[in-house]
């Protein structure tokens, strides 16, 4: 199967008051069309910074990569045409309804009004938003309010979503219902989805394959079966234990996942 995201020797140095910083040390990456690919790491691993080179929200000052077919140096406004983002903090206005945003979006996109009021339609439907279209952004909860966030972020139906801690703060029905989601984009529109979180356990259950990586490289990469075994000692090892071996730290800290009562 062909890779739909293709790195290699990816890197990103800051320059600071004290010296260079290598953030990014040389990420090679080949992601398949239709994958859903786990991206982890410790605090400082490099890993948001290697979300933001891939997302073009940051340009790498080493190495090459491309998103369906898209050259992050050359081609930047190429990769966005093709690619989705959904951010951890979201980007919805809550003083607007649902419809308005996803209209909105879709004009951005160059849709003329009645593609986009059509677009919003579909969305609504395909993410189970439709008797919401007329609530503002503000008053969903916070599982509808994720819902919106991907669903403006597949507007243009993107090859590619990327999706940063998308369940922080869910509470276990939403975190559920996203996993869902997640699942049904890639099986029925064989979109790839770029996935980091910081619940290994949302990892272990949504993605096909994981990277792990730490102080800048890739450390590991495998099925979460493969590194289980490989680095865990057994297949039955859990996920926290096997990054452990591999990082010889935890992942970063997130806010605790949420216990229902």
């Amino acid at each position: 199967m062909a890779a739909v995201i293709s790195a290699a020797g990816l890197a990103r140095t800051f320059q600071t008051k004290t010296g260079p910083v290598e953030a990014v040390r040389g990420i090679d990456l080949a992601v398949r069309e239709g994958e859903i690919l786990g991206f982890l790491g410790p605090n400082g691993a490099g890993k948001t910074t290697t979300l933001r080179m891939l997302t073009t929200l940051l340009k790498p000052t080493g190495g090459a990569a491309t998103v369906a077919g898209r050259d992050l140096a050359t081609d930047p406004v190429g990769v966005r045409t093709v690619s989705g983002y959904v951010a951890q903090s979201g980007g919805v206005d809550p003083q607007i309804s649902v419809r308005e945003e996803l209209v909105t979006q879709g004009r951005m996109y160059r849709l003329p009004r009645a593609q986009a009021s059509a677009r919003a339609e579909e969305l609504a439907r395909d993410l189970d938003l439709t008797e919401f279209l007329d609530r503002k952004a503000g008053a969903l909860s916070g599982g509808q309010r994720r819902r919106l966030d991907i669903a403006m972020a597949l507007t243009h139906r993107p090859k590619v979503l990327f999706l940063d801690e998308p369940t922080t703060g869910l509470d276990p029905g939403s975190r559920a219902d996203l996993w869902d989601l997640v699942r049904r984009l890639r099986d029925e529109h064989g979109t790839t989805v770029f996935l980091t979180t910081h619940y290994l356990d949302e990892a272990d259950a949504l993605a096909d394959r994981l990277v792990i990586v730490d102080r800048g490289t890739v450390a590991a990469e495998g099925t979460p079966s493969a590194l289980k075994l490989r680095h865990g000692g057994s297949i039955d090892a859990t996920l926290q234990d096997t990054f452990l071996a591999i990082t010889g730290r935890g992942p970063a800290p997130a806010d605790p996942a949420p216990v229902a009562v």
